[in-house]
């Protein structure tokens, strides 16, 4: 782009001084040089004329508002409510969650403000609209979090691979579980975990806060997931941890008749989809704080709750469908049109008469702003619990 400056700054400079004829063949070396059509280029000219200095230094025309500010003040509290989604995400469900929003009554701080106007504007911003105009609102600075996994090299060959390359997954069924460590800033001593196990086809995600990495614990926290899988397990795909390769989560599997794969070592795409998740899901939400006690645990447990409920009902997720490439021939990966996981799990059509109909009980009767305070007030809970033990944990500067 800068290169394409400079041409265009050399010709404007002749493009002045030249008669129409001069003109004409100044403007074809122009489309010859950058590629351009003859109108762009002669726009750049023109543009490189009026210009003082650098393109880079010039100040540019403040654009004109397209929403109201009511919009605006009432996106945020949308935003803040549905729990801070992407614009990618919230623009697709923005017409349910308004919805919800006004039958539960939850916009009442912004109640004023909040008109059918200005409800048909929420409903017709675009995603990068969205996120222009949250920018200033979003907080995404999150310190690297400690990896708890300890490699267990005893089982390795027991167990087959599954790698990135494999081919995609197509049915629901298929789980990646990971676990990821409450332990604030060291991993020595005893603190909690949880076990997060996704569903990379529909993208629902289930977690269970477990007292440690003994399979006593991991055994209670792979029931409970076999439990309330929405379909029965048909896979089940983990990293080369100890906590999952041994003889007791083996039989575990077998005795459910579950087939076990594994990623590769250190190789954290083959496991994508549940790295994301311990981001998004579960770092995100209890932050990096130590828990120890059982007080910690239930509260961590239903918060997990909570996040799925919001997650898995209420949030769009995106699932990549294959690549393209662009003008300049990178790669760039495509993705299908968001939808939340209950949303791709009816449209799959796996789903026996007595899951459904649960599902959509407890699908109609969320309230995304309830979820939100209960949330909000959770983890303030686990602050005040766990902030000065995290504080004493801290390395010296």
């Amino acid at each position: 782009m800068a290169a394409r400056r400079e041409i265009t700054k050399k010709f404007a400079r002749e493009y002045v001084r030249a008669d129409k004829h001069a003109k004409g063949e100044i403007l074809d070396g122009l489309v010859a040089a950058t590629g351009w059509t003859r109108d762009h280029a002669r726009r750049a000219i023109r543009s490189a004329n009026a210009r003082t200095g650098p393109a880079g230094r010039q100040p540019r025309k403040p654009r004109e508002r397209k929403y109201s500010y009511d919009a605006l003040v009432v996106l945020q509290e949308v935003w803040r409510l549905s729990g801070q989604p992407s614009g990618k995400y919230l623009a697709a469900v923005m017409d349910d969650t308004l919805e919800r929003l006004v039958r539960f009554g939850e916009l009442g701080k912004v109640g004023p403000r909040v008109t059918d106007l200005v409800l048909d504007e929420l409903r017709s911003m675009s995603a990068a609209t969205i996120d222009r105009y949250l920018k200033p609102h979003k907080d995404a600075a999150y310190p690297v979090a400690l990896s708890g996994t300890k490699p267990s090299h005893i089982l390795r060959s027991s167990i087959p691979q599954r790698t990135a390359m494999d081919a995609p997954l197509t049915v629901p069924g298929f789980l990646e579980l990971d676990t990821v460590a409450h332990c604030g800033h060291t991993l020595k001593g005893e603190h909690l975990w949880t076990l997060n196990a996704t569903d990379p086809v529909i993208g629902w995600t289930m977690m269970r806060t477990v007292r440690n990495k003994a399979f006593v614990h991991v055994h209670e926290g792979l029931n409970w997931i076999a439990m309330h899988a929405p379909v029965p397990i048909a896979g089940m795909d983990f990293d080369n941890g100890s906590e999952f390769l041994n003889w007791s989560v083996i039989a575990w599997a077998d005795n459910r008749d579950i087939p076990l794969t594994r990623g590769r070592p250190y190789q954290h795409n083959d496991n994508a989809h549940i790295e994301q998740r311990n981001g998004d899901w579960i770092r995100r939400h209890a932050f990096r704080y130590r828990y120890e006690t059982d007080a910690e645990m239930t509260l961590l447990n239903e918060l997990w709750d909570l996040v799925m409920a919001r997650k898995n009902h209420l949030l769009p997720c995106v699932k990549a469908t294959g690549w393209t490439a662009t003008r300049s021939g990178r790669k760039k990966r495509i993705y299908d049109t968001p939808r939340t996981p209950y949303q791709r799990l009816l449209d799959n059509g796996i789903l026996d008469a007595k899951t459904k109909t649960r599902l959509e009980h407890e699908h109609a009767k969320l309230n995304p702003a309830r979820i939100t305070r209960r949330i909000n007030q959770i983890q303030q809970q686990l602050i005040e619990l766990a902030s000065a033990r995290t504080q004493g944990t801290r390395p010296a500067a």
